[in-house]
């Protein structure tokens, strides 16, 4: 199996994924009284890393700049990462990849709540990793 992706952009988007993973939804009431919103949690609100349209619009965009061939390749990958498939079904898994019931390509990867750990589980199945590609911004 040759990717037709280059793994340094399937690693790019593996570690905005994994940011995208790491943030958590907010825990500030939508309550407000005349001082202002209503917080419980005041003392830890500064240690959550709350969800952020930025980063889940960095990984929108990074899919949007793969050609459909490639955007079917990160989304069988990360079927095989998550047991969807093996990686002896790679054909099986593009061929399903490539022609998405539903959402499209790109909806069923952001709605991937591990995507990061599918990927690189997905690219370990075939002796891959992001280990060697050096710095990723």
């Amino acid at each position: 199996m040759e990717l037709e992706t280059p793994l340094d952009m399937i690693c790019r988007i593996i570690v905005r994924a994994r940011e995208w993973d790491a943030q958590v939804p907010s825990n500030e009431p939508d309550e407000v009284d005349e001082d202002g919103p209503v917080s419980t949690d005041d003392d830890y609100n500064v240690l959550i890393d709350e969800k952020n349209d930025s980063v889940e619009k960095e990984i929108a965009a990074a899919l949007d700049d793969h050609a459909e061939d490639q955007r079917a390749e990160l989304l069988a990958l990360a079927w095989i990462g998550n047991g969807t498939f093996d990686a002896g079904d790679w054909d099986e898994a593009i061929s399903e990849a490539s022609d998405p019931e539903g959402d499209s390509v790109a909806d069923q990867l952001m709605d991937m709540p591990m995507l990061a750990a599918y990927l690189e589980a997905g690219l370990e199945a075939f002796d891959l990793s992001c280990d060697d590609i050096g710095q990723i911004d």
